[in-house]
């Protein structure tokens, strides 16, 4: 049986490491809010579609297949999301490239989960409280990305790495994960990245196998 786990550690970040970790997290809340801005629009512009085509005499059917023709699919899904990003990026922040792509879509994902859960919610798919709609995120939101892809993780028993970044110094000892990835016992699938109270923090999630007489789960690092 494949578990997941979590551990988070405080980092030490230097004043320019620090920029970046504020400027990534910002990337992420940038993208979340233009991808949400545009699903809006969509579904705004397809309703008034819809509503002109009923005037005009047409069925529901043909309304929607003829609002749909004319917008486009609303963006729900996150491949949506990010085909739409790729072709406006360099119209709508041009600055993109001082950032990992991982901060992009890691604001990409979040807003797609949160349309997913919505729409969960409405459909009776899921069993737990309703979700409402997206919202907006302003300067006061957690500052705080995703990374799953490219160059990072647990670099020795005292140092992480995160992608354009580079290498942070932790104000804990990372040795007991930093033993499992070495001896390939687990490996690390994510690192969320997260600021409170001025501090900075850094969570990986590692899988690892139950039934390897080697895995064996560690404590949660606080």
């Amino acid at each position: 049986m494949l578990v997941h786990q979590a551990y988070r550690f405080e980092l030490g970040p230097d004043n320019a490491q620090r920029s970046g970790l504020a400027s990534h997290a910002g990337a992420s809340r940038f993208v979340y809010n233009w991808g949400l801005a545009l699903v809006k629009e969509h579904v705004a512009a397809h309703k008034a579609l819809v509503a002109l085509a009923l005037r005009q005499g047409a069925n529901v059917g043909q309304a929607e297949a003829w609002a749909t023709e004319v917008t486009g699919p609303v963006p729900w899904s996150l491949p949506a999301l990010r085909r739409q990003w790729n072709r406006q990026k360099h119209d709508v922040a041009p600055w993109w490239a001082e950032n990992s792509k991982e901060a992009y879509s890691s604001g990409l994902d979040a807003l797609a989960r949160g349309l997913k859960a919505f729409f969960g919610s409405r459909s009776g798919g899921r069993k737990d409280r309703a979700v409402g709609f997206p919202k907006f995120k302003n300067k006061g939101s957690r500052a705080s990305f995703r990374v799953t892809t490219g160059s990072f993780g647990v670099v020795d028993d005292r140092h992480v790495r995160l992608p354009r970044i580079g290498v942070l110094r932790t104000k804990e000892p990372t040795a007991k994960l930093a033993r499992k990835l070495v001896d390939a016992s687990a490996r690390v699938l994510s690192a969320t990245v997260s600021e409170r109270a001025g501090r900075w923090y850094a969570s990986f999630t590692e899988s690892w196998t139950a039934s390897s007489p080697r895995c064996r789960p560690a404590p949660q690092l606080a």
